[in-house]
């Protein structure tokens, strides 16, 4: 009994310990040195703190200010961890860092300590209750904070947006918008993952990481953004790989927007403090160096960043903080006269998005009539969140909070959607992530559909929330306006192989042009976005290949929103020579197997596509045995393949068989894979 007693008593002691605030006096340490160490830390974290709360309370960019302060408090922590002034301003660098849930626990140590160790503590109280999703506690501390702090009239604003936030925060929760919003952990890391752009059929994400690389980490332990890339195979993200080449630098490089088909980029590169916006072009399989925007969108006396493109590709929209900074970023556009010479025109701001507080990343939809905005203000349920604007009658609406789950009371931003709107990327630094900034996949579910028979099973949709399975009536349309995503690959008809290709799309119906555009040197892919229910005509054009020609329908509110095509192009240029690398022997025979068909009918084809083409059919062998027998090998497998397609109507006159044996290799013999590459039928084309 007297044990349980003292045990008691011991905790009873460790309670008033924890809640009993320690100053830092020489009186309540006998270590004076290390406490001179400590008083000399909060003195260093203090410059600091003062430059970032002034900018909090003037809308502007408090830079690492508080990440500077934290790691000096932290020091003088280790020394001191019950200090209530101490724990409070803690509290507030981490609510002002990408992880401010962190920062809950140190402003209610705060506020055990000392309820009074610092004026702002019921302000920022609030904001840690309303982190914490206790928005009636929160409220209580906000009007106490206001009742305490009515001479400060400037920080009003402040009060009633948090009391606003409080009150939509709520609603919301209760009332979800119809996703699910899922992390992305292939693409995440601890550090800062964040600004995914999406390509329009949700292949390909480009996004901008702090992870750590290369480079020397800053005075806060942490390392400059750069851009990487991720493909999507079987549903999983490929590990983010950062791109090559000169688009990443020793500043933070941040990527906005991908252009709808994939082959541009916007960006924003921060350089001493200072924002500017870049545009790079994908050449083959590589990202071009930055070039650095005209300075009629970078002024020199203020930042610019979040860029994207418009639908017609006429403007650029991105945001910029104004001359006097006294609100924040604003939405911005600047349209261009010529495409050809990037002559842009004054910036102009959209007035109609903007709030009292900072805008953030834009997306402008490939319908040129939807706008999606991140901003710090209208009808926020917390830090920045997402909001639709609608082009009416020419100009854009007042926006419009997307809801929750999309928005959280913390930062939800960089939305970037696929071309038919059922999935979404964005970035947060909600609770419950890898740490920081953390990409997330929205997929909305359409207008809900009253269930025409109920089915008792149960599906995992998502990670985040099991569903019941219901019977549908009919599939829901997500887009008003049908749009189908046209992609694509051109390849050489018998190598297989990418060929950079011109492809003209023209509206049957109208005959009109819809586009012109390369396919990709590297990669021969291509993408595009059509509107459904047409019928279009594409012609493909590339040097030494015959000219392809086809027409295709797409559906009307087609179900996948997605037309994928391989086209094949023919080689017609005299000397082209082509390693048929598909067509098998028996060993040490001339019998062709059948696996060697498929490329034998390709063969074929070409042959009956181009009538005057004249080809020789070369057999190679490495040097393994006597000379003699590789060169009549060799030959009497170049004689099979002729006869084949003699079989298949293609005229004798047009074709030669010749057995080369093993003196024209391509590759070492030495190793049993350069002697594969040498074993090898070939057709070379002679005439045209």
């Amino acid at each position: 009994m007297k044990k349980t007693i003292n045990t008691i008593i011991l905790s009873f002691i460790s309670i008033l310990a924890f809640s009993q605030n320690i100053e830092f006096k020489s009186s309540n340490f006998k270590d004076s040195d290390a406490l001179k160490q400590a008083k000399s830390s909060i003195d260093k974290g203090d410059d600091f703190w003062k430059i970032g709360n002034e900018a909090v309370f003037n809308v502007q960019d408090y830079g690492l200010n508080f990440k500077k302060a934290l790691k000096e408090y932290l020091l003088a922590n280790k020394f001191n961890p019950n200090n209530g002034e101490l724990n409070f301003k803690i509290g507030v660098c981490y609510i002002h860092s990408n992880d401010p849930s962190q920062g809950v626990a140190y402003i209610k140590k705060a506020k055990t300590l000392d309820p009074k160790c610092n004026p702002f503590l019921n302000y920022y109280y609030g904001v840690a209750m309303q982190l914490d999703g206790k928005f009636t506690e929160a409220k209580t501390s906000f009007l106490a904070f206001e009742d305490e702090y009515k001479k400060a009239d400037n920080f009003s604003k402040f009060i009633e947006k948090r009391k606003k936030e409080l009150i939509i925060a709520e609603k919301s929760i209760a009332s979800p918008i119809r996703a699910w919003i899922d992390n992305v952990s292939e693409l995440n890391t601890g550090m800062d993952d964040m600004a995914p752009s999406i390509s329009t059929d949700g292949s390909e994400l480009i996004m901008s990481s702090n992870r750590s690389g290369s480079k020397a980490a800053n005075e806060v332990g942490e390392y400059d953004f750069d851009i990487f890339s991720s493909s999507l195979t079987d549903g999983v993200w490929s590990f983010p790989r950062r791109l090559d080449g000169n688009i990443n630098s020793t500043d933070d490089d941040v990527s906005n927007t991908m252009s709808y088909d994939a082959t541009k980029m916007l960006m924003h590169r921060t350089t001493a403090g200072q924002s500017d916006v870049y545009e790079s072009k994908l050449v083959g399989s590589d990202w071009s160096t930055p070039v650095k925007l005209p300075q009629i969108i970078n002024s020199a006396k203020t930042n610019e960043k979040n860029a994207c493109y418009n639908d017609d590709g006429y403007k650029i929209y991105f945001t910029r903080d104004n001359d006097d900074r006294s609100r924040g970023m604003e939405i911005m556009y600047s349209g261009i006269q010529s495409k050809v010479k990037q002559d842009f025109m004054a910036a102009t701001m959209v007035s109609s998005c903007n709030s009292a507080f900072n805008e953030g990343s834009i997306y402008m939809s490939i319908d040129g009539e939807t706008m999606y905005i991140a901003s710090e203000g209208w009808e926020s349920l917390g830090g920045y969140d997402i909001f639709v604007s609608k082009k009416v009658q020419g100009q854009w609406t007042t926006p419009v909070n997307m809801g929750y789950p999309v928005n959280t009371q913390y930062d939800d931003f960089f939305f970037s959607p696929t071309a038919n709107g059922k999935y979404a990327y964005i970035a947060s630094n909600r609770a419950g992530g890898s740490g920081g900034y953390d990409v997330y996949k929205v997929t909305f579910w359409g207008e809900e559909k009253k269930p025409v028979i109920e089915i008792e099973d149960f599906l995992l949709a998502s990670v985040a929330m099991p569903v019941k399975d219901n019977q549908l009536e009919n599939t829901v349309s997500v887009n008003k306006k049908s749009l189908t995503v046209f992609k694509g690959i051109t390849i050489d008809a018998i190598s297989r192989k990418p060929v950079e290709a011109s492809i003209e799309i023209t509206d049957n119906s109208t005959g009109k042009i819809i586009e012109t555009f390369s396919t990709n040197s590297a990669t021969g892919k291509f993408i595009i976005t059509l509107n459904s229910g047409r019928n279009y005509g594409i012609a493909v054009k590339a040097s030494g290949y015959l000219f392809h020609s086809e027409n295709f329908d797409i559906s009307a509110g087609s179900d996948d929103n997605l037309v994928n095509k391989t086209i094949e192009l023919k080689n017609i240029a005299i000397g082209s020579k082509i390693a048929l690398r598909n067509i098998f022997f028996d060993l040490g025979k001339a019998t062709l197997r059948v696996e060697s068909n498929s490329e034998l009918d390709r063969l074929v084809k070409l042959m009956q596509d181009v009538p005057t083409l004249k080809i020789e059919i070369s057999g190679h062998t490495d040097n393994t045995g006597s000379a003699l027998i590789n060169d009549a090998l060799s030959q009497q497998r170049a004689d099979a393949v002729v006869n084949y397609l003699k079989s298949k109507g293609i005229n004798a006159s047009r074709m030669t068989a010749k057995g080369y044996g093993s003196n024209l290799p391509i590759a070492t013999n030495n190793s049993e894979d350069g002697k594969q590459q040498n074993r090898r039928t070939e057709f070379e084309i002679k005439g045209n």
